[in-house]
């Protein structure tokens, strides 16, 4: 990592509660958090934005948030965010099939037409050379609303932050998925 994350005694203790809660759904600390908690006011403002996007009442459903934010840590080269968010997709997928055929969702028969757009969608809001299309935004809107158009934005912004944030200071990955090192491999989980 480039940069030392916060030692968990360290953290302030309004705090605390985002890292037991990390505990007891994930079994550790999540080390981007950590880093984040370097600057606590930065941490709080981030943790009130995802909590404001990942929410139940969401109209994505979990398993297309877990599709648009692998997609997004790939594109991005978020080693830890592919880890965790490829755990999270097989978990609500019921495999991993979406996961190992992701990279290459074009070529591949398990994709859905609502998947198909929303990753075209995402990938052309992801990366920087390519441009959202009104024919993109049409075909999303046979799958949605104008609503959901606005929250899956909004997802795939705030996972270019974190993928982006995590990748440029080489936060590792912490075995949820993938093993932790170069070369990373699915982990048998």
């Amino acid at each position: 990592m480039r940069v030392e994350p916060k030692v968990l005694r360290d953290v302030p203790w309004y705090l605390r509660p985002f890292f037991w809660n990390q505990r007891r759904k994930y079994g550790q600390p999540l080390e981007p958090a950590l880093v984040w908690a370097r600057r606590s006011r930065l941490f709080v403002a981030v943790a009130f934005l995802y909590g404001m996007i990942d929410c139940r009442r969401s109209p994505l459903s979990p398993a297309i948030r877990s599709l648009v934010t692998v997609r997004v840590s790939q594109i991005n080269h978020c080693r830890f965010c592919i880890d965790i968010n490829s755990a999270t997709l097989a978990r609500r997928s019921g495999s991993m099939d979406k996961v190992h055929a992701l990279e290459n969702w074009h070529d591949s028969e398990l994709f859905t037409p609502e998947e198909r757009a929303i990753l075209a969608y995402t990938e052309a809001v992801t990366v920087s050379d390519s441009e959202v299309t009104d024919e993109m935004v049409e075909e999303l809107k046979r799958h949605m609303d104008d609503d959901g158009v606005v929250e899956l934005t909004a997802l795939i912004a705030f996972q270019n932050l974190s993928s982006k944030f995590n990748s440029a200071l080489d936060v590792p990955p912490q075995g949820f998925c993938y093993s932790p090192g170069p070369g990373a491999k699915l982990a048998d989980k």
